[in-house]
This record gives C-alpha cells, structure tokens and sequence, in this order.
C-alpha cells in the first residue's frame, strides 16, 4: 500500500476537520494527558455510534477552524480551549449520555515519579505484609509503623499525596510496593460546544428541578422588590391582590359595607359562637384519642386503690 505524502495527508485532514464540524452540532472539548495508544483505540471503538473522537495537532485544528468560519461563525468560539493535548469528541445525540459514556473509559494507573497528582491518595491503617527490613523506608516518609507479626503494619491513616501536587519517588516506590494504583487516566472534558455556543461540563449537571427552583427565587426577589417600592409587576400582582382583599375584609369588619366574599367574616363577628362551635368540630381526633387514654388510666388506678381494701401490709 502507497503511504500518501505528507501535503495530501494534510489535505484529507482539514476536509476531515470541516466535514465533522459541519455535520455534529455538538462536541466535547477533551484532555487527552497520560492516555495511551491502546486506550484511545478502546474508546473510539466504544464510542462508535455515539460519538466521534478527533485528535490531532493544535496548529493543524486551529488552523482548520479558522478556514472555516466564514461558513460557521460559531466555531470561532472553540479557538481559545485548543491549548494542550486535546481533542474533540463530537456527536448528535444527549450531551449528558455522551458524557457519562465517555467518563466510563477510565484506566487504573500507578503513580509515577514526576506525575501531577489529579486527586488525594490516602493510604489506610493496614498491615502491609512487608518485612521489617522496609521500616526506615517508612521512617523516612513519617508514616507511623509497628512490627505485628513479624510484619510491618501502619498504624493511621496517611495522607500521601495531596491533589495537584508533583509524586515524588519515594510516595511512587510505597505505593508501588503496596500494590496501590491510586489514579485512574481517561479522557476529561474541559469545555462543551453546542450550536455555537461553549459552556461549562458542570453545567449538564443542572436538572429542571435546579432550574425551577432557580427561577421562583428570582420571581420572589422580583415580587419583594415591586412590594417595597410600590412598584406594580407580573411578579407582584397575585401579592397585591391578596393583600387588597385583606384590606377590603378589614374594612367590612368595622363597617356596614357589605360584599359576598365578606359574609362569612361578618357572620362569625356578629355570632362567635358560631365560630367556637365550628373550631371545636375541626379539632383533631388526637384530642379525644388523648381523653380517652386518661380515662383509662385513671380507672386502672382506681381499681388499684380497690385492690388494696384500705389495708396496708403490715395491717
């Protein structure tokens, strides 16, 4: 098979580049640090379907792009994340589906000298198996140790290496030896693209109850506002209503006025009464549950006292 020259290989790039960005509305945005050969293989082959994984040099994708924004003008906006080693996973279907798809691709991965640490390794109480001839490795990283058994064992819990700091040689050689791989490599997602428009990942994290709840505080802070200056809006007008006919009931109570929605009101003020009756009805059954276990109770120590005939123990 003829190896096609590097100008064609270019060439086919760029149309390549144009033709997926003309036809996925939707893409990943991706970092593709500590993630090799045989794992980028395994997940296009898992994301074919979904999605489309493409990678390649930084230049050659700006590059593209630019060519083509006179076309698509939103793509402008993908220039200033095509920094580093990433890549695009573009695709049509549900952005959140896509992305927990995609975060399933994660490796285990020992920890190497020189790596950036992406989370906190904690190492637990635990009896290592080791021999006692490994203290002073332990000793010099102050990691508390006994011998048990003729073994080394920790005694707490050691917090090794904190999130975003360098692994030295000595926290990669424990954790080797204790056959801990604490780091997991995949694709990460940095920025997400939608018909033009580049958004957080955290964003797709955001339900319609998050949204809802979002939105009636705003309406309440508006409904407050208008309330306080006077101000009459969409918000306020159900706040104003309500407390205009609470304005009209007074008003009914210490005069003759009468209307329709006042009746009840001035009919409990003329009876009372009639008012204690109603609340008496509408008192809780728990009430009369509580009466009746009183009840018993005194006739249970009443039939006590009866037991006992006046004679004392003694008598």
């Amino acid at each position: 098979m003829v190896r096609e020259d590097k100008a064609t290989w270019k060439a086919n790039y760029f149309l390549k580049i144009i033709q997926l960005l003309d036809e996925y509305p939707r893409l990943f945005i991706v970092g593709a640090d500590n993630v090799g050969s045989k794992q980028m293989q395994n997940i296009r082959q898992f994301m074919r379907g979904t999605a489309t994984v493409l990678m390649g040099k930084n230049t050659m994708m700006r590059k593209a792009i630019r060519g083509h924004i006179e076309n698509n003008p939103g793509l402008e906006k993908l220039l200033p994340y095509i920094k580093g080693n990433v890549g695009f996973v573009l695709t049509k279907d549900d952005l959140t589906d896509v992305r927990d798809r995609l975060l399933q691709n994660k490796v285990a991965a020992p920890a190497r000298a020189g790596a950036i640490a992406p989370i906190d390794v904690k190492i637990p109480a635990q009896n290592t198996g080791l021999g006692p001839e490994k203290t002073s490795f332990f000793q010099a990283l102050s990691i508390p140790t006994k011998i048990s058994r003729g073994t080394i064992e920790i005694l707490n819990e050691v917090h090794l290496i904190k999130e975003g700091s360098k692994v030295g040689a000595s926290e990669a050689t424990l954790l080797n030896m204790l056959k801990i791989s604490p780091f997991s490599y995949g694709l990460i997602i940095q920025q997400v693209y939608d018909s033009g428009t580049v958004f957080s990942p955290s964003i797709l994290d955001i339900t319609n109850e998050d949204l809802l709840r979002r939105f009636m505080e705003g309406v309440r802070n508006i409904a407050a506002v208008s309330l306080s200056i006077g101000y009459p809006t969409v918000c306020s007008v159900p706040h104003s209503i309500v407390n205009g006919f609470k304005n009209l009931l007074a008003i009914a109570a210490v005069t003759d006025i009468s209307f329709k929605e006042a009746e009840t009101l001035k009919e409990y003020l003329a009876d009372p009464e009639k008012f204690a009756a109603a609340s008496a009805a509408s008192a809780p059954v728990a009430s009369a549950t509580t009466e009746a276990k009183e009840e018993k109770k005194e006739e249970s120590e009443e039939e006590e006292e009866d037991d006992d005939m006046g004679f004392g123990l003694f008598d």
